[in-house]
Parts: C-alpha cells; structure tokens; sequence
C-alpha cells in the first residue's frame, strides 16, 4: 500500500486492528517495545487485513520485533534452506521434527502475507518467495528423515554399493515455482536405483525402506498438530494413482509413463520439476521425462487433449455450482495456463526454450518465437497477475485454500485495500474485464466451444403461437402430421408460465425452445418423444446453466432427444441427475467408452479433480463417475455398438473400479484414526473382497446390486500401529462397516450401488468380514448346498495376491469335493422350486425371463449342478464363475454334447439381451410366452435332462430348504 492509501483504510478493518492491537498492548506489551508510530500503525492495518496474520503474532508476539528488524524488506530465499536444516540438526524426535517446520513455515508465512498484503512485494517475487519457501520445507524434512532412517535401518544402495537418494518432483505450481499461499503441494516420489540397505541389522528392498519413507514424509509435512500442518500434501498424480506403490524406481515411472502415460498426465508434466539441490540424478529423472512430455514433432492433438481438460472442469465449476470462482470459471486461472501450455505441448518438442515449468517464462517466449502478439501477452499477463493477486489474498486473509470470491463486505475491503480498488464494485469490474479477455484468448487458441445454431424460423413461430389455427397450419406447412404435438406442447408451455424460473432463466428458456422443438420434429412421431425429452427440461428450468448447455451445444440436443426416445430409463437417469447432460456435449466422446482395463485409471483421474481430503465430495465423485459411466455404456447399448455380453463386462469392470476405489478411501479414513494391523508389510491390507451373483459371473446389468463377502488374513491377536490402537480383527470390522457406509449413503447423485452381504458365512448373523482360513472351513464343513451353488458364480475381485491364491485354492478345493448325483439334484432342485414358488409372480400366457421355467434362473442352476457334480472329476470346471464358459468348459470336456452347450448359450444370451433391452425400455422383465418359446422349451427340456424331472416340479424335502 502506497502512503496515500493508507489513509484510505475502510473503517471495519481499522476497527478490527485497532481491538487487536489493544489486546495484543494488554497482555504482551513487552512485544511492542521500540516500534515507532508509523511501525504501529502498519502493524495495526496488517492485523485488521488479515486474520491469518494476527492469529500468528498473538502465538509468538515475540516475532513482531524480528519482523521490523529488516525482514520485511526483503527475502533471502537460499537462508530458509540453511536455516530449517540447523533447526533440524540436533533434532532427534519426530514430533520435535513436526514442530520444528510447522512454525518456522507459520512465522515465513505470516512475513510472505505482511509482505504482500502491505504492496511491498510485485505477483512474480511473492509467488517465488512461497515456492521457495515450501521446496526448503519439504526438502529439510526429506533430509531429516533420511538420515534418522539410514540410522535405523541402513543406506539403501545400488548393486555398485552407492548410496540412493529418495528423489521428489514438485508438480504444479510448486514446479513452475508459482505456489499459491495456502496451496496443496502435488508431489511424486521416485528413486534412481534398486538395490537393497547396507548398515542395518538386516538388509531391507531399496523400495520398501523408500516407500516408508515416503509415508512418513507426507506424515510429517500434512499431520494435523497444534501448530496446524505444513502443507497439504496429493500424492494421486503418481503412476496408477492411490493404488499405485508410493514410489517406485527411475526405470519404473519411465516405463509408466512410456507404456500407458495419458495426455492428462502430459499436462500435469509440464510443470515437473526435481526439488532440491541439482545432481546428476535430477538430470537423469528430467531427461527421462522429456519424450513422453515434448513429442519431436510439431504436435496438434495436445489441443484437443486440452479442450477435453477444459469441458471435464467446465462440467466441475456446473455440477458444484461454483460461481465467483476465478480460478476455474470461464476466463479463470486455469485458461491462462490452458493457453500457454497448449503451445507447449505442441511446440516444445522442436523448440528447447520452451521447455520450462514457469508459465510466465513460457509465455515470454512464445513472444520472442512470434507464436503470440504483443497484445495477447500483454493482455494475457496483465490479467493472470491480476487474478493470481486476488488469489494469494483471498487465501492469505485466513490461510485457507480458496479461490472462491468472498461472500462477506469484510473480505473485498481486505482486498480492495490491498489492490487499491474503491470498493468492491470497481474490483468486481476489473476481475471480469481480465477473464472476458482470458476467455477470449482461450478461445482463439484452445476453443472447443461451437457456435450457436441458427434455428428455423417456423420453429420460433410455432413455440410462440397462441391460436390453435395458427399451430396447426404451422404443422401442415412443414408436412408434420402429428395432431397430439400442439396440444402437448400448449399445455406444458402454460404449466412453466407459472414456474418461477427467473428472468435468466426464461430469457433461456426462450432461446432453447425452439432449437429443441426443430431436433423434435426430425423424429418420425414427435409427440411420441416429447414427454421424455421435455421432463429433463423441466427438472432444470431453475439450474440456468444446463438450459444453457443444451442452448449453444447442437449436438447435446441432438443426443438429448435420440437417446429419450431410444430408452425411458436413460431419459429417467437424465432427468434425476441433469450433470449428465454434460456428457452429451460431444457425441464422439459419449459413444467412445472406456475400454475394459481402463476403468481404475479413468476413475483415478476423475477423483483428482477432488480434495482428497473432502470425503464428501469423494463420494459424490464416485457416484458421478458410475451415473456417467453407465450412461455411456447405455447409449452405445441402444445404438447397438456393444452387444449384450461387452455390456455386462463392462458394467463389471465399471463396479470392480469404483469397488477398489472405496476400499482405498475406507482404509485411509480408518487407518488415519487407528492405524494399520501390525503384521502387514508396506503396501499390504491383508484384506480381499470376493464377488457373488452377477458380478462373480461378469453379468451385471443396471441397476443390479453387489453381492459381496469380505475376507482377511489376520490369525490370532495382534493391534493396529496408530495412536488410537484397536484389535485387528476389530479393525477389519471397523473397515466392512466403512466400505458398506460409503457404498450406501445417499448423496445428491443417489447411493453408489446396494451392497448385499448375505452370502457371507452364516448369513445375516455371521460376522460382516471372515477370516480366510475360517472362510474355508465354513465351507467345506457348514455350508449348505445353496451356498456352494452361489461359489459357483464367486470371484476374487480386489484385494493382495496371496489371499487371491488363497481363496482360488479354497474355492476350487469346496467345489471339487466328491458329492453324491442323487443327493445333489435332489437339493438343486429343490432349491430351485422354493425359489419359483417365492419369486415367479406372472399372468397368464405370459413369461417372466428370470423366474419362469426355461428361464434364465433354470440355466443358471444347470451351470451350477455341473459344476458341483463334476468338478472333483474335471478340475477345470472350476475355473471359471461366468456360465458361457462354463458350458464352453463343459462341451470341451464331453460333459455336455456341443450342441446342447450351444443351445444353452444362445438361450442365456438371448434372455439376458431382451432382459437388458426392457430395463432400458423401464417395463417388467417379462414378454409373450410365444416370444421366447423355441429358447425356453429347449432350456425344460435341457434341464429335464440334466436334472431329472421337468423344472417347475413340486419341491422335495431335502437339507437345502
């Protein structure tokens, strides 16, 4: 702040200085001693502006004088280096260690805010100065922990006896050294070679001791203590995400990245940048980064790369209802960096300079290489330093990551102060003038936003006649013979007449009727489509934004109206969750799904969007991610581009992602409170989660729930690591509970999936998760011949390997047991008439495709008896839980004749594909008796065969009812 401007601070914020400033002069006067009028005052305005600031100085009033004594003036930023690592010399303890960086980092801080609050400090400096400042915190803390481990454990080193360092790259604005100052720091650990420790009483795997390591730096930079934490620390931008190992070796992330490395994770190393001093091994990990960052040629694809970045955090600010945000709305933060990056992945292969991490570095030159104006840089500069000043202040008002404008007059004075704006009007006005021009250069060079589409002019008429003669000669001008279409469309305009939507909101309205009335029209019977499409419209008459979206994207509304018609459950979906109409945007992107082992990666990515440690924003991610999923895998379902089996794989595969996602978060949030049980190894869980029912046999359909069994490792007793230690087993219970909460509550996208655990042992009243071996005892000696049938279609679905062996063994031992042909069809079916008798509800002539004889449950029972009756003979049988190929498995063997085998095939797949189709068509699984006659006759007559009897005989008394 200027002298003169000084004089202009509002009265709020002198008020709340001055009442600092007393309380501060009442109980620690000895702090003020030696500052002169004008220091007071300073010192009086920068407690008023920001709270951060006087909450520090009111825990160490005795820092005020050190303050003044020089250190506002300006930064030495190689002394915070020297000066955390003789802070840390003598320093034995972790905890001591802990607070050691907390308040030295809280008193650097406190200087940094002053230094920016009081102007006396341009964007760049500031900027670097918090950079510098966060790289000598974690690099002290590394350094710390490295020699108190080697100590312990020994010198991890390569197969030549060199010792190894733990390597750290800073991404983000971390390695652009632009850090925000309450930021997150995204890091990635990586080490140049393995080996194994020298010096400790026994040799330890380089990885291990470095993933510990790893572990305990995050722990020691992001704990909560009493004097707050030193960064928040994200860890997902590492290969594979959170399921990922911490760190993994030079060799290791240069194969990642040059065997699977998406485009996302080319944006995020753009910014990567070895922390701490520079060595030979910083030069390796850079050099091995190079090609998958910089192609050698000239290369386009990074825009549509970028563009497809900008609509998924276009689809984030709509779905959060994110407004004032600068850094990720329209014109925001983030579109400068869009901008300037786009050139350098396309560019920086052929062209070194632009290889660097800072973005104004980048920016300069793509001046000097006249891949940018002088007027754009300077717009775009100017702009950018604006909305990254007003960032750094809003975060340093209260040291709290946000760049959300404030919702209170206290705050836009603090920053009309601090900018030197008249109030918040004149402040507001030059935020949106910089982000109109951000977006316009956005736009130029990323773009990705389609031009509005000129509607027909009957089309405005016909959405704003009055008189029915009108309406009706508009229809028969256009040749559209379709009497019901006026009258539909009169009297759902008349009920939104009296909704109160806004004058935006009906401004939008107006825009968008007639553009969707002219995609209405294309179709062969519009009235028939109108009733779908226009209850989307009206569950988002008052979310402005998604009539927007559908306002200015044609081929939204082209999706929107052929996707209700082709199916009422995907028009149910979108009317329940309008964030999906998002994904309607690009019709290329919304029929291209995932491919089936890419699941866990795109969820990944998805969650990165996310504060790890907001939970409730993790959970309705998750649900996002499934709701958008399965909207994808619909639609190429009734457009006929996956056939029925790929539409089940992939709703599998979906499941077995988010599965291992939610473990991942139960586990975290658990072992945060409690620990981790003691006999694991670094990475383990000890824990697995078996699949039952449709998703043990790769045949989940929408809406299907999850029949799941949790298992353990853990024999005898033993207690978790943390501070609040429990049992282990009791831990692993606290775990089950934790996955069933997270899958089960309901969020504004609805409950991730229903969860069915009665397959377990003993059911309902055994224990939510087993332990392995017990697992296999009840098996093999308490459970019922239902619960071996269920065995049948069970599959190992997340979890460490050994219990994957383990459980494979157990299954293939429990099925394989030698059982009696008589007695096992006698309780087969026996189980299956119980089950008709409850389930089977059907009129006359009618077929129910699950329940009735011939149906899909008869197959299923047929794949199960031939899999109880024949695998002690035929291990093979045991192999797989899906029925295809179990009856694949079956005919190989001779067990069933190849045709019978076949017919049994193509009867499930043609059952579950009409079963799919009426789910998608929101009718009852049921058809026609005659429709489906020719598959269920030959599946009775199957069964009769194989089972002895017809398949909808009377029960038996038998040990399975």
């Amino acid at each position: 702040m200027s002298q003169q401007h000084q004089a202009e601070i509002p009265k709020e914020i002198k008020e709340k200085g001055s009442l600092w400033l007393a309380s501060l002069e009442a109980h620690h006067p000895e702090s003020l001693i030696g500052l002169d009028s004008v220091q007071r005052r300073e010192l009086e305005q920068v407690a008023g502006l920001s709270d951060f600031i006087a909450r520090e100085l009111s825990r160490h009033p005795e820092r005020i004088g050190q303050l003044f004594d020089g250190l506002l003036d300006k930064v030495d930023r190689s002394a915070f280096d020297r000066e955390l690592h003789q802070a840390l010399a003598s320093v034995t303890a972790e905890e001591e260690a802990k607070a050691v960086l907390r308040r030295y980092r809280n008193f650097q801080m406190a200087r940094l805010a002053w230094r920016d609050f009081t102007g006396k400090v341009p964007l760049g400096e500031s900027l670097l100065d918090i950079s510098s400042l966060a790289e000598a915190l974690i690099i002290a803390g590394r350094d710390w922990l490295y020699r108190e481990m080697c100590q312990s454990l020994g010198i991890p080193t390569d197969a030549d006896g060199r010792p190894q360092p733990l390597m750290i790259l800073g991404m983000g604005k971390l390695g652009g050294r632009e850090l925000n100052f309450s930021s997150d720091i995204d890091l990635i650990f990586t080490f140049p070679e393995h080996g194994e420790t020298q010096g400790g009483r026994k040799s330890l795997d380089n990885q291990q001791f470095f993933i510990r390591m790893g572990q305990r730096l995050v722990n020691l930079l992001s704990q909560v203590t009493v004097d707050g934490f030193v960064f928040r620390v994200d860890m997902r931008l590492r290969p594979y995400g959170e399921s990922g190992p911490l760190v993994v070796s030079f060799s290791a992330l240069e194969d990642y990245y040059q065997e699977q490395g998406r485009d996302w994770e080319r944006y995020a190393m753009v910014k990567a940048r070895a922390l701490g001093p520079w060595s030979g091994y910083s030069d390796e990990l850079h050099s091995l980064l190079r090609p998958f960052v910089y192609r050698r040629y000239i290369d386009f694809s990074a825009i549509e790369s970028l563009r497809r970045m900008k609509q998924l955090i276009a689809q984030e600010v709509r779905r959060r209802h994110l407004t004032d945000n600068i850094k990720l709305g329209a014109g925001g933060i983030r579109e400068v960096e869009f901008v300037v990056q786009s050139f350098q992945l396309i560019r920086g292969g052929r062209e070194p300079s632009l290889r660097t991490q800072s973005l104004f570095g980048a920016i300069d030159t793509l001046y000097s290489l006249g891949q940018l104006e002088y007027l754009a840089v300077d717009e775009l500069k100017n702009a950018y330093v604006l909305l990254r000043r007003v960032e750094n202040l809003l975060q340093a008002i209260d040291d709290k990551q946000t760049q959300t404008l404030p919702d209170n007059p206290l705050d836009w004075q603090r920053l009309c102060c601090a900018l030197e704006m008249a109030n918040e009007f004149d402040l507001r006005a030059h935020i949106e003038a910089a982000m109109g021009k951000i977006h316009r250069h956005f736009r130029a060079t990323v773009g990705g936003e389609e031009a509005e589409d000129n509607h027909e002019h009957w089309t405005w008429q016909f959405w704003n006649v009055q008189e029915d003669d009108h309406a009706e000669a508009l229809l028969k001008d256009q040749h559209i013979d379709d009497p019901a279409l006026w009258p539909l469309l009169q009297g759902w305009r008349e009920t939104m007449s009296r909704r109160p939507i806004g004058p935006r909101g009906r401004e939008t309205l107006d825009r968008l009727m007639p553009k969707l009335l002219g995609e209405l029209v294309s179709m062969p019977t519009p009235s028939a489509a109108f009733a779908p499409v226009f209850n989307v419209v009206e569950q988002v008459l008052t979310r402005t934004t998604y009539l927007e979206l559908l306002c200015e994207n044609p081929g939204a509304r082209a999706q929107l109206v052929s996707l209700c018609c082709a199916s009422p459950w995907i028009a149910d979906q979108l009317a329940k969750f309008p964030m999906l109409l998002d994904e309607l945007i690009d019709p290329a992107a919304l029929y291209d799904i995932t491919s089936l082992d890419d699941y866990g990666s795109e969820l990944r990515q998805y969650l990165l969007r996310v504060p790890e440690d907001d939970m409730e924003q993790q959970m309705e991610a998750l649900r996002q991610f499934k709701l958008t999923q399965q909207l994808k895998i619909a639609a190429a379902d009734v457009t006929g581009v996956l056939p029925i089996m790929q539409v089940s794989d992939h709703l599998t595969f979906l499941a077995e992602a988010i599965i291992e996602q939610v473990v991942h978060q139960a586990w975290g949030q658990v072992a945060a409170r409690h620990g981790v049980p003691s006999h694991l190894e670094p990475g383990q869980m000890g824990f697995a989660v078996i699949a039952y029912g449709k998703l043990g046999g790769i045949e989940l359909g929408y809406g299907s729930d999850l029949d799941l069994v949790f298992l353990h490792n853990h024999q005898g007793t033993g207690l978790t690591t943390g501070e609040r230690q429990i049992e282990t087993s009791h831990f692993y219970l606290k775990l089950a509970q934790r996955i069933l909460h997270l899958f089960s509550t309901r969020t504004t996208s609805g409950e991730l999936y229903e969860v069915d655990m009665r397959l377990r042992p003993s059911g309902a009243s055994g224990l939510l998760v087993s332990e392995i071996e017990r697992f296999g005892e009840y098996q093999q000696q308490e459970a019922w011949t239902w619960e071996h049938q269920a065995l049948v279609r069970s599959r190992f679905v997340f979890g460490d390997n050994q219990l994957a062996a383990r459980f494979s063994e157990i299954r293939a031992e429990v099925l394989g047991k030698l059982r009696d042909p008589a007695v096992l069809k006698g309780e087969v079916k026996a189980m299956r008439t119980k089950m008709r008798e409850h389930l089977l509800k059907v009129d006359e002539g009618m077929f129910d495709l699950k329940q009735s004889p011939g149906g899909i449950t008869d197959i299923e029972f047929i794949a199960q008896y031939l899999v109880l009756a024949g695998s002690a003979e035929f291990e093979d049988l045991t192999v797989w839980s899906d029925n295809v190929r179990i009856f694949q498995t079956a005919a190989e063997l001779d067990i069933l004749p190849l045709p019978v085998a076949q017919q049994l095939i193509a009867a499930y797949c043609t059952l579950r594909d009409e079963n799919h189709r009426l789910t998608l068509q929101r009718e009852a699984g049921q058809l026609p008796a005659i429709a489906v006659a020719e598959h269920s006759e030959r599946v009775r007559a199957i069964y009769a065969d194989v089972l002895g009897g017809n398949s909808d005989e009377l029960p038996v008394e038998s040990r399975a009812q």
